[in-house]
């Protein structure tokens, strides 16, 4: 899901060629099972699975940032370097991380759903998975997606295209409209999440503080618009936490319907 990259998992990852002779990075290899456990020393008895359900956990307890080998060693009650038999680097327990997180992508829509619910199923699915997973979004995109649930994301995107008349180059650059829209509203929510909790107050009293500051320091002469909108009450927004997302996503939509549109010709 994300710049001609990441389907709800970046599958990219930064190392060299796997040791299985596939050329693929190891986190690659290790994602599709195609790496061997090793054959020789001491059997193994953490297992790749363990490993990355414990980081996972500390993400999600305490944050990506609380993620080290040594951590989720300590986690597991192993030492750091059994690890290492598995996870070659955290940025290869990165990739995996993700691919476990973030899952596989619902099923396809119901026979006879047009192309704008699918999509619109699509990117709600999407949404929903980032904001379970919002320390996630902290990882790097370092490539396109390649991992199997990364992919499964693409290909259930593009398969609610499937009924235009849009060319497979155009269909790729609306999945990539549309999952850059839902990308960048669950990061800016995991920005103000980080933040608000930092703050020690709730959502509500951050931007009525907000509010209150804006009011004081910005010069409706000089901010006229501004002005008018906290006059108007509209810097509060609504009571409904989607509607934002609802409304975005379906200007994104609007733009895609007349693309669609415009290729029916």
């Amino acid at each position: 899901m994300t710049d001609r990259g990441d389907g709800a998992g970046d599958g990219g990852g930064g190392e060299g060629g796997g040791a299985g002779g596939t050329g693929l990075p190891a986190s690659i290899e290790a994602a599709w099972g195609l790496r061997e456990r090793p054959s020789k020393g001491p059997k193994p008895g953490i297992g790749l699975t363990r490993i990355v359900d414990a980081a996972v956990g500390i993400a999600r307890a305490e944050g990506l940032g609380a993620v080290s080998m040594g951590r989720v060693a300590k986690e597991l009650g192993a030492s750091t370097m059994s690890l290492y038999r598995y996870v070659a680097a955290k940025d290869e327990l990165y990739v995996l991380m993700q691919e476990a997180a973030i899952g596989e992508p619902p099923g396809p829509p119901a026979p006879g759903t047009g192309w704008r619910e699918a999509l619109s199923q699509w990117a709600w699915a999407q949404r929903e998975a980032y904001h379970r997973n919002l320390w996630a979004l902290r990882i790097p995109i370092s490539g396109p997606p390649a991992t199997p649930n990364s992919v499964a994301w693409w290909e259930l995107g593009l398969g609610a295209l499937a009924g235009t008349n849009l060319d497979d180059g155009t269909k790729l650059s609306v999945i990539l409209l549309v999952n850059g829209f839902v990308r960048n509203e669950a990061t800016l929510m995991s920005e103000l999440d980080t933040a608000i909790k930092a703050s020690g107050f709730s959502a509500r009293q951050v931007m009525a503080g907000y509010e209150r500051t804006l009011r004081r320091l910005a010069d409706p002469a000089r901010y006229p618009a501004v002005a008018e909108l906290l006059a108007s009450g509209g810097l509060g927004g609504e009571d409904d936490p989607d509607a934002d997302f609802t409304f975005g996503l379906d200007c994104v939509l609007d733009g895609v319907e007349a693309l669609v549109r415009r290729q029916e010709r």
